[in-house]
């Protein structure tokens, strides 16, 4: 893990605090910037864990104000522009930075099939267009296309390339990007892909974007402490925490239940309401009891206190 890049560290990808009226909730983003500010992570607004494909643009520029306002001086704040539409993801980011964005990030638009052509193409225009540094998200999961390395290669040198994040699961693909990337000092790698955080982490990643920062940010500012200090064995423990959390949550659901399930757990420490922006939808209350259940059994197993994953504004 390099220390020395501008674009590092932890960034959580945040999720979007609803009210049950789907309004924004100004009080548990407050929250949940305070939890990830006490643990010397960063947030990523209006990504795939914000569910940003399914909130309105009002809603979107509220959080984005919201963000800004709340941000601390010395911080970077991140926020996601995806669209299927390139105007829509340049107005968007302009948006972003005027309220203080520091740098954004977008993903391929996931309707038609692209050509690697295309996509070359796609951000390209994009990156002319924004007013401020791009990070190239790739995520086939939602997007159905598997961003070539040697394309985001090519793509790094234009000045408005910052960085990209990567959450395709291929430990190979992982290999290949820290080979390219780890000793660029004017790009940054960020694993998206919770797994192979610490792997990652002692192999020259510049930083992780992991969902379940949201509910315990500071197993991954010890994982980094770790890394740094040459502690193979405490980092890979707080790996195999990382990767019960993440099955607490993640194991058995679609993508969207997941979100949910992952709302529902940080309820239980006060940071938000489990409530979701159609078309995604909360469980039935037995899965939720059960993964309350779940929840503090594993609390309990790894000896940690609640109150630590607790923030009150």
């Amino acid at each position: 893990m390099k220390q020395h890049k501008k674009y590092q560290g932890i960034v959580v990808p945040t999720v979007t605090p609803l009210r049950e009226n789907y309004q924004l909730d100004h009080e548990a983003v407050e929250k949940i910037f305070k939890h990830l500010r006490r643990n010397q992570a960063m947030p990523f607004i209006l990504g795939t864990t914000g569910e940003a494909a399914s909130l309105p643009l009002n809603l979107k520029k509220e959080f984005i104000q919201l963000a800004g306002k709340l941000k601390q001086p010395g911080s970077v704040l991140y926020g996601g522009i995806a669209s299927n539409c390139l105007t829509e993801s340049v107005e968007l980011a302009k948006y972003c930075f005027d309220a203080g964005v520091d740098v954004v990030a977008a993903h391929l638009p996931s309707y038609y099939p692209l050509t690697e052509n295309q996509v070359k193409k796609y951000f390209e225009q994009l990156a002319d267009q924004v007013p401020g540094p791009l990070i190239i998200y790739n995520i086939p999961a939602t997007t159905h296309y598997s961003i070539p390395l040697q394309l985001i290669e090519e793509l790094s040198y234009h000045e408005k390339i910052v960085g990209t994040k990567d959450s395709e699961r291929s430990e190979e693909r992982l290999r290949e990007s820290l080979a390219l990337w780890a000793h660029r000092e004017d790009f940054s790698h960020f694993l998206g892909w919770a797994a192979q955080s610490a792997e990652a982490l002692f192999n020259g990643s510049d930083g992780l974007i992991p969902s379940t920062g949201n509910l315990h940010p500071g197993l991954y500012h010890q994982m980094v402490l770790a890394v740094k200090a040459g502690n193979r064995e405490t980092a890979f423990a707080l790996q195999k925490l990382s990767d019960r959390l993440g099955n607490l949550y993640q194991a058995g659901r679609t993508l969207g239940e997941s979100l949910w399930a992952l709302k529902a757990l940080m309820q239980e420490v006060n940071l938000c309401q489990p409530h979701m922006m159609p078309p995604l939808q909360s469980l039935p209350e037995p899965e939720a009891e059960q993964l309350r259940q779940n929840f503090y059994a594993l609390l309990n197993e790894e000896e940690i206190n609640l109150q630590e994953l607790q923030v009150h504004v």
